[in-house]
């Protein structure tokens, strides 16, 4: 069920206001799940936008019995952006708080072909000073990882 959120009477979630049909968009599926639309500012036509049906902001807000079947209308739009805009595969990407244009859990789905200019991740990257660091950094998140207890070490197998 939508949660709609309001201030003053308004609603302050664009993409609360797409779910329930009161602000336009190019949706092209909707179920009890999710709403799909076309990004209003794509990098690329055919660059879609997977919003979950109710008001959740991030994806660790998600419960968990939701986040097999939203990802499962992810895939399904991975697919039909590939197949619909003849790309060579898809781009699928989502933030969480820092650069979340609006404070609605959404996957990006963009078409991408070779050569179309976009280049990696769209941020400057950057190697780790050593392995040091990376086993210091593997280990913070590791021992942070929900639901599972990790050595205090911070040690443990290597990540593939």
């Amino acid at each position: 069920m939508l949660e709609e959120r309001h201030v003053d009477g308004a609603p302050i979630c664009p993409f609360c206001d797409i779910v329930a049909g009161r602000s336009p968009a190019h949706v092209v599926a909707a179920d009890d799940v999710a709403v799909v639309f076309l990004d209003r500012t794509p990098l690329f036509p055919g660059h879609l936008l997977v919003v979950p049906t109710h008001h959740v902001v991030t994806v660790t807000d998600l419960p968990s019995e939701e986040v097999g079947p939203y990802f499962e209308r992810v895939r399904r739009a991975a697919r039909a952006v590939q197949d619909g805009t003849g790309s060579e595969g898809t781009f699928v990407a989502l933030n969480n708080t820092v650069s979340q244009s609006v404070p609605h859990l959404h996957t990006h789905v963009v078409p991408r072909t070779r050569g179309d200019g976009l280049k990696g991740f769209f941020w400057p990257r950057r190697r780790y000073r050593d392995d040091a660091e990376m086993a210091e950094v593997a280990g913070r998140v590791r021992s942070a990882w929900p639901g599972r207890s990790a050595p205090q070490d911070g040690s443990g197998p290597p990540v593939r």
